[in-house]
């Protein structure tokens, strides 16, 4: 990330990109800040901040190219190589996130799943069996993984975590309802889906309040 970037840019970023790549899929050639605005519910002035921050990559009277921004966005957020990751944790959610097709067009590719429950064992998803835990350091020590997708229960996930750590993993992406303490060096996204939900019930809760008012 480029120092002094807040995460709430790299978020923007993530769905600039998102969006740059389905107009890409349509054979849009360009776009201007207030047509990308329009499609993504944020201001033009934002969208010029954003991306100022890294260069601009617009003309004055011209707009954005759309496959160029989409490259040069992708390259921001590190997607031009291809990230080998695991999954810890197959069950339904670690397997809604196996099967996710998004994942290689971001350049992830998943190459190992893992988990704890030995009826699971050998079991494959897209192509990959479920391996035990204990064989965890065994995979780490002859792959090269950069990523750890942890989706284990709280009681395992921390012990889990450690031995990640351990074996060289430096990124995790946290699903397990606990924050994990890790080194400095350890990167962790925290996924609380429950927040999520809270977060969505408040507005929901905003939304009539404002509604009732009106009626």
């Amino acid at each position: 990330m480029e120092k002094g970037i807040s995460g709430a840019v790299i978020r923007r970023l993530s769905r600039y990109y998102r969006y740059l790549g389905e107009l890409t899929e349509k054979k849009v050639e360009r776009i201007s800040s207030g047509e990308l605005s329009r499609i993504m519910h944020v201001t033009a002035s934002q969208i010029r901040q954003d991306l100022n921050n890294f260069g601009g990559f617009g003309q004055q009277g011209y707009g954005y190219n759309v496959k160029y921004l989409y490259s040069e966005i992708g390259k921001i957020l590190g997607l031009d190589f291809q990230h080998p990751m695991i999954l810890l944790g197959a069950g339904n959610l670690g397997t809604a996130l196996a099967n996710s097709p998004d994942f290689e067009k971001g350049g992830f590719r998943l190459v190992g799943i893992f988990d704890i429950n030995p009826e699971l064992e050998g079991i494959c998803i897209r192509g990959l069996p479920i391996r035990m835990i204990s064989e965890l350091k065994d995979f780490l020590s002859s792959q090269k993984v950069e990523i750890a997708i942890l989706t284990l229960p709280k009681e395992q996930a921390a012990q889990t975590a450690d031995l990640l750590i351990d074996n060289g993993i430096k990124a995790i992406w946290n699903f397990a309802h606990i924050d994990l303490d890790t080194p400095e060096d350890v990167i962790v996204e925290n996924v609380h889906l429950s927040e999520s939900l809270m977060t969505l019930s408040y507005n929901l809760t905003e939304y009539r309040k404002t509604h009732d008012k009106k009626s």
